[in-house]
């Protein structure tokens, strides 16, 4: 009697074992595709801005002032939301500049000014973020005279 029910057992058949991968294996894909096309889409967009340092330039009759020129050569607009000034790489600090956001086109070069007291001769330490998350950083000699 116990042998006879164990034949009258009957599992999934192969045929719908087969259907149900196929459906698994699908869903599983156009999860992957839709995660796969987020993060190349985010990736594009930060790879068509390229920030860089066009210039900077020590200045103000009481050391007062640093003026900073980011330049864009990407090929997508930003603008450029924070800026930090230290004299350590560690120990950079926020800095208020007039008319934040500042825009910075593709192919273009975005003015800033940073009041900040700083030293003749000394190092310092600079980041500029944009929107997009992405940022730009370097050390920086104030003038020796």
């Amino acid at each position: 009697m116990i042998h006879k029910h164990w034949k009258s057992k009957r599992g999934i058949t192969p045929i719908l074992a087969t259907l149900l991968l196929i459906v698994i294996a699908v869903a599983a894909i156009v999860v992957t595709y839709a995660w796969i096309m987020t993060y190349t889409h985010n990736l594009g967009q930060q790879a068509s801005i390229r920030l860089y340092k066009a210039n900077v330039s020590f200045g103000g009759t009481a050391q007062n002032r640093i003026n900073i020129d980011i330049g864009n050569s990407g090929t997508a607009d930003t603008q450029i939301i924070q800026v930090y000034v230290g004299t350590s790489a560690s120990t950079l600090q926020s800095q208020t500049v007039a008319s934040m956001p500042i825009a910075c086109p593709a192919g273009g070069v975005a003015p800033l000014t940073v009041n900040y007291n700083w030293t003749i001769g000394a190092t310092y330490y600079f980041k500029v973020v944009s929107t997009s998350g992405q940022y730009l950083d370097w050390p920086e000699q104030a003038p020796t005279s």
